[in-house]
């Protein structure tokens, strides 16, 4: 079986990320192509587009979140996540029992001997209207009926696991602050979302395990259930094994992917890239070797914004007052600080609307 070492994984990675070069895809395309992008922090998804596509516009992103063809929602990892309004509306069931399973963990106690299925018919009723409400507002509805578990507890639950919602606009919009109101999926939609499989066959699961590869392959099991936070798809993985390629990483692990999906020479060039925070790109795997350095690996999680110098993070960015800085996190060679540099200031024009091209690049670390 072929071994693929980091360099060959990281190549695969950029290429299935669109990270190696910038596609021509429509927006929409683009966000079900990535099975969705992060966004628990509003405008991170702009950036992780921008650097993604050529010429990407933020207003066809809003403009896709007010005409309710991509939507914000809990789903991978009970993370909020942009996905298209078809993808969410055939995931979401999939989804249910790792969601709940997720706010148990979280406040088991708090909510021991609450009937989730009673709370969630309420919870439903509440927002059969299809009015957009904040947590506060379904907590204080719901709370005369279910005072045991507390406020938070009660809207983590209600809101992340038990109904199935959107966050509604101007949540979410380009340059926009609106706080987070929740409107019901299928009001929004004006669908229900897809019931599971009645014949217990997983064909949403057999589903998820080739579009995570098609974006993030080859990858682990344990990969696939990093990024979607399931733990159930073996019985996915078996039943779509006899369509796939099999490889090893370099600690032996199997590696399955899709035989037609790009995996470029390991020697392919790779540009400099920004990357927003908690982006996929990082945290769709469990081994995240082929991207970002184990002494690093921390940023991931910890919402720093990174920059990809020949595929692998190596400095982190911010923004101030129209200046992008970036902070090496090792030695730069002048040629890759003059990448750097360029792109980080394609970076300010965006970001400012045109109005700085400013970038700053720090000293490299001694």
């Amino acid at each position: 079986m072929t071994v693929l070492d980091h360099r060959a994984l990281n190549r695969a990675t950029l290429a299935r990320q669109l990270l190696l070069e910038r596609a021509g895809l429509p927006v929409v395309d683009a966000v079900a192509h990535l099975c969705g992008l992060q966004a628990q922090e509003p405008q991170e998804p702009f950036i992780g587009l921008w650097s993604r596509l050529t010429a990407f516009d933020p207003a066809v992103l809003s403009d896709l979140l007010t005409r309710r063809s991509v939507v914000r929602t809990h789903l991978m990892r009970r993370t909020v996540h942009l996905v298209t309004a078809d993808d969410v509306l055939a995931w979401r069931a999939r989804h249910d029992a790792m969601l709940r399973q997720r706010v148990l963990g979280v406040y088991r106690d708090e909510l021991k001997g609450v009937d989730l299925e009673e709370l969630a018919a309420d919870a439903r009723e509440l927002m059969s209207d299809g009015e957009p409400r904040t947590a506060a507002e379904i907590v204080r509805a719901l709370a005369g009926r279910w005072p045991g578990p507390g406020p938070r507890p009660l809207g983590e639950v209600v809101v992340a696991a038990l109904v199935p919602m959107a966050q509604a606009p101007p949540r979410g919009l380009w340059r926009t602050k609106g706080g987070v109101r929740n409107v019901a999926l299928s009001s929004w939609l004006g669908r229900p979302v897809d019931p599971p499989a009645s014949d217990g066959a997983d064909p949403v699961g057999q589903a998820l395990v080739r579009r995570y590869l098609a974006a993030y392959g080859p990858a682990a099991t344990a990969d696939l259930r990093a990024w979607s936070g399931l733990a159930g798809l073996p019985g996915a993985v078996a039943a779509v094994r006899d369509e796939l390629v099999r490889f090893r990483d370099e600690r032996g692990r199997e590696l399955l992917d899709l035989p037609d999906a790009p995996r470029p020479d390991p020697d392919t060039p790779a540009p400099v890239r920004f990357l927003p925070a908690f982006d996929n790109a990082i945290l769709g795997y469990q081994d995240r070797g082929r991207i970002i350095d184990d002494a690093h690996r921390g940023l991931s999680v910890a919402g720093e914004r990174v920059v990809l110098v020949d595929g692998r993070v190596a400095a982190t960015w911010t923004v101030t007052e129209n200046v992008v800085t970036v902070d090496p996190l090792r030695t730069l060679s002048r040629a890759d600080r003059a990448a750097v540099a360029d792109q980080g200031r394609e970076l300010a024009v965006f970001l400012s609307d045109g109005d700085s091209d400013r970038v700053r690049v720090a000293a490299s670390p001694r």
